[in-house]
């Protein structure tokens, strides 16, 4: 059974989820209530990476391999540095917070 997740993680973890769906949406489906579940095959991944202490390159080379590699998309690559770097400053303000 695996462990519950302390408050400061599920926040993370909530805000891994919004910056992947409202920001990071490399197939423009964020406008769509629909589709809201569309990257949360990716979530688990992005909120392991950052709690192991992965760096913005690194979370944005998966999000860049996942876009071109498994979605078949052209570079993502300065779209995913950005999301990437949200995801960094989201984890210091809420460690920070906390």
């Amino acid at each position: 059974m695996e462990r519950e997740l302390t408050d400061v993680e599920l926040e993370l973890y909530r805000r891994v989820d919004e910056v992947l769906y409202y920001v990071w949406d490399p197939i423009g489906v964020a406008h769509s209530p629909a589709a809201r579940d569309e990257y949360q095959g990716y979530l688990l991944t992005v909120f392991s990476m950052l709690q192991e202490g992965a760096d913005a390159s690194s979370v944005a080379a998966y999000l860049d391999a996942v876009a071109t590699d498994r979605m078949g998309l052209h570079d993502k690559g300065e779209h995913s540095k950005r999301a990437a770097e949200l995801l960094l400053d989201w984890k210091t303000e809420i460690y920070r917070s906390r």
